[in-house]
């Protein structure tokens, strides 16, 4: 279907508004009575050179991690964070850090799979963190936390195998 140099202007000046290729679809209709698909919406814009501004997208929150000590080890103070327990006359715990402790894991599972993996989602510890994972064509395990440097620790990674095991066999993958 053929334009007019004057529908093709608006387009340009609707998609640098910010409209969506949808949003292009109903104006066409709308003001123009061009009823099109979104695919001969999608190859319009593309013939006209015109582009579709892409949403930003929200910066995830980035938690720091726990300091380490030099050879990675955690310090006693970090233990006993990390092992759940609280004790009343340490000043270092808040309320809401001592609630997020004692947390569960929580797992998702991607409806479309990343490329390049088997299958993909997301994790969140219990201390708040979160990270991508992913199985990859080859059985391999990757995993990508929000925060650089940040080690999940054991009793989460074990929660974390577990609640991805049922998730999968509950999907159908195992």
């Amino acid at each position: 279907m053929t334009v007019s140099e004057e529908q093709r202007n608006a387009i340009t000046t609707w998609l640098k508004d910010g409209a969506s290729l949808a949003d292009v679809q109903r104006r066409l209709k709308d003001e123009f009575d061009i009823v099109m698909t979104y695919m001969d919406v999608r190859l319009l814009v593309i013939d006209i050179g015109a582009e579709v501004q892409d949403k930003p997208e929200p910066e995830p929150k980035k938690k720091t991690p726990a300091p380490a000590t030099e050879s990675g080890a955690a310090t006693g103070d970090e233990l006993h964070t990390q092992s759940g327990q609280t004790d009343e006359a340490d000043p270092g715990m808040s309320e809401s850090s001592s609630d997020q402790i004692g947390g569960k894991v929580a797992v998702s599972v991607d409806r479309l799979v990343v490329p390049g993996a088997m299958v993909s989602g997301n994790v969140t510890f219990s201390d708040g963190v979160n990270a991508r994972w992913m199985i990859d064509r080859m059985g391999r395990f990757g995993l990508e936390p929000d925060v650089d440097g940040y080690q999940p620790v054991d009793e989460d990674m074990q929660q974390f195998q577990l609640e991805l095991r049922e998730e999968l066999q509950r999907m159908g993958y195992a």
